[in-house]
């Protein structure tokens, strides 16, 4: 493994460029349309093509073949899963879905659970790396990953999938879009069981795994300048899961979630398009029940938001974002106890884009949010962007502030928590450059970046009588992020990327200070490659490659690096039905991403999609 990678690493190196995407615009970066060649930022782009290509069933399995992220998961699918960008915690990385904060609060530290998120009906997913909290507010320290449904087109239609495979596992889909009038919209429904496997290395009951998700979105054009947006999604998930006590142990464990995510906004263009305004309300719930042979136990988080933003352009060289957000969130505990808390946070935040002269773009803003417990938090942020040849080539380059706020249960928990914690605060930094070459055949992206985090979130076990959170911790993380995307024919696409994460505990005197954190694998590497016969037949593979890391803080517990291979193929029938078909972990690596905990061998899967 370490040769392939060496060699991987080394033919990265030696193309001439490296870049990411050849999606013209992005939305993550300011929370707004972007042309590239306005973003000084690091952002990767998977679009619907590839989502179905790649026939993944898991939102993290795909985004872990971006660069600079890691991923871990705690049992098979539908296990607790956590996403780290650039060597940030789990709880640093801020997460949408179709504009909605769905980080969690009733969570240890806010951080969203991929493990319930597949890609049933999702369109397009866009990462963010780097600190970004001007935009954002709490947690945008890593970086922002933003979830997408698809957009109502024009006309009527839709599609439809089911498969089947290995442990008896069905996933079937359908989605449906329309326009009429003022009127568009977008409706789907997924459905994902399995029996699954053994949570718990070693074991041989097998812990299975339900997962239901329904999302709409209707959009009224109720005049040339005036439209309402509403937007729903929601998720319920019944997992069989092995208590964990030191290790992994079997057991009749289960869990089962239900996921509320709503937006209801207006939109607003005046003075001639050079004000636009949105104003919406989202909301989000999740709820946790646990059912364990120590007793049942559950936690619900709420999180009610009103959000403001406004566009003015007065001309092309020159545009002003400002905003104003209030949320509330809330969370309640039952089970050994029963408990709760609920916070008021109050933002605004304002970001200038400059064009002095053409090709050269210039970002910068500032943001203050007002926490109900520990006050103030003021964060800066500045990006720039050349492009000589109208978008070919860039050179960028940023600097962001994040800043986490505490959690609730991290403030007031009864057994553990600290009501004197202060937010974690981060200084982010990169600079890259992109190339497209051959009329953009040729892709080519290469960042290096650092991140320093003060006042990190450590939970400190001596402190009498169970234990309390302390801002301690300080961490670096800095690497290299290469990307790149090659067609040299239309039938042949081929992507790569590899990151390096050095990422480390600098607590001065502390008794981690200069170890690894936990679960970051300094190596990662993904290539993929698909091909379209002329006869339709659609074949490719994605080869994955992790290096080792540690398990815990302490870096006692080793993890093995890895290597994936999965392999894929569609076939159109018809205009309108097609069958395909994948194999993932083709050579039936043994590994794990938490210590403890089973993941699949080989396993193979078949279906149909049909469109109308």
């Amino acid at each position: 493994m370490l040769k392939i990678g060496i060699s991987l690493v080394a033919l990265l190196a030696a193309t001439p460029a490296l870049a990411e995407q050849s999606d013209s615009i992005v939305v993550t970066a300011l929370g707004i349309e972007q042309p590239r060649d306005e973003v000084g930022q690091a952002v990767s782009v998977i679009d619907a093509q590839t989502i179905e290509t790649r026939q993944n069933v898991s939102v993290a399995d795909l985004i872990a073949t971006t660069p600079g992220v890691r991923f871990n998961r705690a049992d098979a699918v539908g296990g607790v899963t956590g996403i780290s960008i650039r060597g940030a915690e789990t709880t640093q990385t801020l997460v949408l879905l179709d504009g909605v904060k769905i980080n969690d609060p009733s969570g240890i530290g806010d951080a969203y659970d991929f493990g319930n998120l597949l890609t049933g009906n999702i369109r397009r997913i866009e990462i963010l790396r780097g600190s970004n909290s001007v935009v954002y507010g709490s947690q945008a320290i890593g970086g922002v990953i933003n979830i997408m449904t698809g957009e109502p087109g024009d006309g009527f239609g839709g599609s439809a999938s089911v498969d089947y495979g290995y442990a008896d596992t069905v996933n079937a889909k359908a989605d449906v879009s329309g326009s009429s009038g003022i009127v568009a919209g977008s409706a789907g429904a997924a459905w994902f069981r399995t029996d699954g496997i053994s949570a718990a290395q070693g074991g041989t009951e097998k812990d299975g795994y339900e997962n239901i998700a329904a999302h709409a979105k209707l959009k009224l054009s109720l005049a040339d300048n005036l439209s309402l947006d509403l937007r729903g999604y929601y998720i319920h998930a019944d997992l069989d899961t092995d208590i964990f006590f030191a290790e992994p142990m079997e057991s009749t464990d289960s869990s089962k979630l239900n996921q509320y995510i709503g937006y209801a906004g207006i939109n607003l263009t005046l003075f001639e398009g050079k004000l636009t305004q949105r104003a919406a309300v989202t909301w989000f719930r999740n709820d946790r029940d646990y059912f364990s042979s120590f007793g049942d136990y559950g936690y619900s988080g709420t999180n009610l938001r009103f959000e403001y933003e406004g566009v003015y352009q007065p001309v092309d060289q020159a545009k002003l974002v400002f905003g104003y957000e209030h949320e509330s969130p809330d969370y309640d505990f039952y089970g050994f106890g029963s408990g709760g808390a609920k916070a008021n946070i109050d933002s605004v935040f304002a970001l200038a884009v400059v064009k002095p002269f053409t090709g050269l773009s210039l970002t910068g803003g500032v943001r203050h949010d007002d926490h109900s417990q520990f006050g103030g938090a003021t964060t800066f942020g500045a990006n720039a962007n050349y492009t000589p040849n109208g978008g070919a080539t860039n050179i960028r380059s940023s600097y962001g502030e994040g800043f986490k706020a505490p959690s609730l249960y991290q403030l007031y928990d009864g057994f553990n928590g600290n009501p004197a914690l202060q937010p974690e605060r981060s200084k982010s930094y990169d600079i890259g450059f992109d190339q497209s070459l051959d009329g953009g055949r040729a892709l080519f992206s290469i960042t290096a970046f650092r991140r320093d985090t003060r006042d990190q979130i450590y939970f400190d076990g001596v402190i009498p009588p169970f234990g309390q959170y302390i801002n301690l911790t300080r961490t670096r993380a800095k690497g290299v992020e290469a990307a790149v995307t090659l067609k040299p024919v239309d039938a042949l696409t081929v992507t790569a990327a590899y990151s390096y994460i050095d990422a480390v505990d600098r607590s001065e005197g502390g008794i981690n200070e200069g170890k690894l954190l936990p679960r970051r694998a300094k190596d990662a590497v993904s290539v993929s490659a698909d091909y379209i016969w002329s006869f339709g037949l659609s074949a490719g593979a994605t080869l994955t490659m992790v290096g080792d890391s540690f398990n815990d803080a302490a870096n006692t517990q080793s993890l093995d690096g890895y290597a994936l291979m999965g392999v894929r193929a569609s076939l159109p029938i018809t205009g309108s039905l097609e069958i395909y078909g994948r194999i993932d972990n083709l050579f039936d690596e043994e590994y794990a991403t938490v210590y403890g905990y089973n993941t699949y061998g080989r396993s193979a899967y078949g279906g149909v999609r049909v469109r109308f």
